[in-house]
């Protein structure tokens, strides 16, 4: 774990960081953004004590790194930047292998060119084909690539990436995106990522870190902060629609209506007509005493009925598909068209109705997207 405990720096006098405290879990990507200046890298960069903070601590698994040797401090942190800083006089096994062939855990050659291969493979070069050339015969995201490797080339524990992608094309971006996810989620690693890129932010991070003249406004995880910004300049900041670029984190609570039509199985049919009436639906929902879902009955089912009488139970159908609160919208929506279902029941963790979705619902809830 990295957390940060009221830390401060100053330049002179003008204060870049302002009291900050925040903690990263370990095997998580804790991306920092913020508009230029905000003091992003300047947080990034004090975790390996390339700058040192004016005030307040810094700990890694809960030990104050100024305390520790900064060679071996760094040596458990790998670095990835937008330029690449790949050395132009050295060939791409070597800059890859420049870290682990120093210090007295050294390997040998034969284990240094086998975590090459591997590493060269884990980001998409075939090392065969790659391995001895130089930085100036490999395009810019292959470049960045080896950048990628060769920061977890001595398996370190923490991975920082300073806007490592930002100068690449959007296609090379995109991938170099997907892999990052891919490796984060393999390698288990603790990964705190620079951007200024929001929609880059959402993609790789498990929370983010929305800063502002060296205050941290907001550290949620993205789905929080989309549909819960702390404040004005991060509403406008994230974007306000933003949310319906990523439809996966729209949840069927946050479309479900909470006006229910529900009764229990044991009331008789011209109750539960009585109620349907009043209500101006077509169906109501059978529910147990505690509220857990159980079937439910339609008004053309009930018409003709000899006695309205009889229990709801009698005439009660089982509903084929139900929705949890934390489903994502793409699948009730998958669901709703495979099924031809215009009403789709949401139940919570205890199978209790917590709320339907009807297609009106959701145009309702779609259109606030173009009028809100």
């Amino acid at each position: 774990m990295i957390q940060f405990k009221n830390v401060i720096k100053k330049y002179k006098q003008q204060t870049v960081i302002r009291d900050v405290s925040f903690s990263i879990a370990d095997y998580e990507c804790a991306v920092l953004i913020g508009p230029s200046g905000c003091g992003k890298t300047t947080i990034l960069k004090m975790i390996n004590r390339l700058l040192a903070p004016t005030s307040g601590s810094i700990y890694i698994n809960g030990e104050d790194i100024k305390n520790k040797n900064v060679f071996q401090l760094r040596r458990n942190i790998g670095y990835v930047i937008q330029s690449i800083g790949l050395f132009p006089h050295l060939t791409i096994r070597e800059n890859i292998e420049i870290v682990p062939s120093l210090g007295k855990k050294r390997k040998d050659k034969k284990q240094l060119l086998k975590r090459s291969k591997e590493l060269m493979e884990m980001v998409g070069l075939h090392p065969d084909k790659f391995l001895d050339r130089y930085p100036v015969q490999l395009s810019g995201g292959q470049q960045q690539r080896v950048g990628v490797a060769r920061a977890f080339a001595w398996d370190p524990e923490i991975i920082l990436m300073d806007e490592p992608f930002s100068a690449l094309d959007p296609i090379n971006r995109e991938q170099l995106q997907d892999e990052l996810v891919q490796l984060q989620t393999k390698l288990k690693k603790t990964i705190v990522f620079v951007t200024h890129d929001m929609d880059e932010a959402i993609k790789v991070a498990h929370k983010i870190c929305i800063i502002n003249k060296g205050q941290i406004l907001q550290y949620d995880t993205p789905e929080m902060i989309l549909k819960n910004p702390v404040d004005d300049f991060v509403a406008k900041f994230v974007g306000k629609h933003r949310i319906w670029t990523t439809p996966e984190l729209i949840r069927a609570e946050d479309i479900m209506l909470n006006t229910l039509v529900a009764s229990q199985k044991d009331r008789s049919l011209l109750g539960c007509m009585e109620t349907m009436r009043s209500r101006g639906v077509d169906s109501i929902f059978i529910v147990d005493a505690a509220g857990r879902l159980e079937g439910v009955v339609y008004a053309e089912d009930v018409k003709d009925v000899p006695d309205y009488q009889i229990p709801a139970g009698t005439v009660m159908h089982s509903i084929p598909y139900t929705a949890r609160i934390q489903d994502s919208i793409l699948a009730v929506l998958t669901q709703m068209k495979e099924r031809k279902s215009p009403t789709v029941p949401v139940i919570d963790s205890n199978g209790k109705l917590a709320g339907i979705i009807t297609k009106s619902s959701l145009v309702t809830t779609l259109s606030k997207r173009y009028f809100e």
